[in-house]
């Protein structure tokens, strides 16, 4: 019996993704994400952009060294210096890769002021350089699909005898179809001179929701790697979601007869913790791993349900790593219960680590009769977000509020291990706890966005608070999770500032359009 064709998965949730704005993760969050890549049999990492700053470049390079399975990739423009500092990252993983690139659409030629000539000269010179240092080398013609064709077949051949070993195909601004996408795959496998000895990519972005349906396409007319990122995070409206293409591999296998190394039962922990550390929520209608992807409420789905799961399920719950159960916590459940419930959601907590959630976990008990599996998650959030980002803590908070404005907080912060104390006033509470954080933490930073979610039903619910900030071209994000919706908005704020401070120090990252 014949093998099925084997699709490569390529994940730049650690690269593309953390570019989405106030996505930016701590160097122990992307080594954390990149061992869970590891794990669950991703077969390339793109680890960062190493010349984009110092933090990039020990990430990528501690993560290379870490790295067990996967092959470790790095960015780099088309030029030596990038070429050189992403070799000097990756070079320490067991199986590294350069990914080097350059725009090659008419609009990205205006930008970089190459000519046709000028640039392919330019991708023969860079491409043979990188290959010189590295046996696996990966190219691409940014916005692919709004180049001429007859120019993207020749620079690709140029690319393919300097010596690049996989040929990505980007759709960097989300522009086309699938009908496309395939035709322009097929195009370059059949008319390139040496394409049969690559590996072609597909790299999709989701601006028109064609994403996962482009990068399929091309992988039916002869694509052989995937670039997605978990949850779909990325620039703009994201990436195609690793969770979607594996499962549709999975599910539709009868037309789609590929296979991938994915341990999809990890799927659920990889989408939670990214979540977590990048402050971007999963939307309730998310495919594969939103919170109603495996809801009924329909009278009919659910009588469905009940007499046979596959009536209205075409993948089961444990399939991505979801228990079939929603168990109920309590105050009177011990520390034993809570790790094995905590570790059932994907989480393995060392001993310290659980004592810190136990103490937060029997608080929410006292405070809620029952302790839901979303409970949980929204709590190890809440606790995640404040390692490595705690230089402000909220230590209290007292408002004041009703019908008789103005409405006033009581806060005092904890900065930097000092404990600092102000009252201010403002138009509502959350108005007014925002009013007394700026107070004691001064800021030019704009609040772009506020957004508050129950986590569970009923009064007693938790509230999942999420702010958005921007200072002078910055986003961070917060979250925060508490019974009292203005305390979880106050810790969000915070909580942004937290990521704010941390930017600041950190200074703005390479320019992705300075090609030099």
């Amino acid at each position: 019996m014949t093998e099925q064709p084997r699709v490569l998965i390529f994940d730049t949730t650690l690269r593309d993704g953390e570019q989405s704005p106030g996505a930016t993760m701590t160097h122990a969050e992307k080594l954390e994400i990149a061992a869970l890549l590891d794990e669950m049999g991703v077969d390339i990492i793109e680890a960062g952009f190493p010349i984009a700053s110092e933090g990039d470049f020990a990430a990528v390079s501690e993560i290379a060294k870490n790295s067990v399975n996967s092959v470790i990739c790095g960015l780099a423009r088309a030029n030596y210096k990038d070429i050189d500092r992403c070799w000097e990252a990756v070079k320490h993983a067991r199986q590294p890769r350069i990914h080097t690139f350059i725009g090659t659409s008419p609009l990205h030629r205006d930008i970089t002021q190459l000519s046709q000539d000028a640039m392919a000269e330019k991708i023969h010179e860079t491409v043979t350089h990188a290959r010189n240092l590295c046996d696996n080398v990966q190219w691409s013609p940014m916005d692919a699909i709004r180049t001429e064709h007859d120019y993207l077949k020749k620079v690709v051949e140029i690319a393919i005898k300097a010596g690049a070993t996989t040929i990505n195909i980007p759709d960097t601004v989300g522009y086309t179809i699938p009908r496309e996408s395939a035709k322009i795959i097929e195009m370059l496998i059949n008319e390139v001179p040496g394409a049969d000895g690559v590996i072609f990519a597909t790299h999709c972005h989701n601006d028109l929701g064609m994403a996962t349906a482009n990068s399929l396409a091309a992988v039916e007319a002869g694509a052989r790697q995937i670039e997605c990122t978990i949850n779909g995070l990325g620039e703009r409206a994201g990436n195609t979601a690793l969770e979607e293409v594996v499962m549709a591999l999975k599910v539709r296998n009868d037309v789609m007869p590929f296979r991938t190394g994915i341990d999809t039962t990890k799927i659920m922990k990889a989408s939670r913790l990214v979540s977590t550390v990048s402050g971007f929520p999963v939307q309730y209608n998310k495919a594969v791993v939103g919170k109603n992807a495996f809801a009924h409420e329909s009278g009919i789905h659910q009588d469905g349900m009940l007499k046979n799961a596959e009536t209205f399920e075409i993948m089961r719950p444990a399939d991505v790593g979801l228990t079939d159960t929603n168990l109920v916590m309590g105050k009177h459940s011990g520390r034993a219960a809570l790790r094995q419930k905590l570790k059932d959601l994907g989480y393995d907590l060392a001993d310290n680590q659980l004592q810190d959630v136990f103490v937060r976990f029997k608080a929410l008990a006292d405070r809620k009769k029952e302790v839901y599996d979303d409970d949980l998650v929204a709590l190890m959030r809440d606790t995640v977000a404040g390692e490595d980002l705690d230089r402000i803590q909220v230590k209290f908070l007292r408002v004041i509020c009703g019908t008789e404005a103005p409405q006033s907080a009581d806060l005092i912060l904890t900065i930097d291990g000092k404990d600092q104390q102000v009252t201010a006033q403002g138009d509502g509470p959350v108005d007014a706890a925002f009013n007394a954080v700026k107070k004691l933490v001064p800021h030019n930073a704009r609040l772009q966005l506020y957004q508050v979610h129950a986590v569970t039903e009923g009064t007693d619910a938790q509230a999942t608070v999420s702010v958005r900030m921007e200072e002078d071209g910055r986003i961070v994000t917060g979250q925060s999770a508490d019974t009292d919706t203005v305390v979880a908005s106050c810790k969000a704020y915070v909580g942004a500032l937290n990521r704010l401070l941390v930017k600041r120090d950190a200074g703005r990252p390479v320019s992705y359009k300075d090609v030099g």
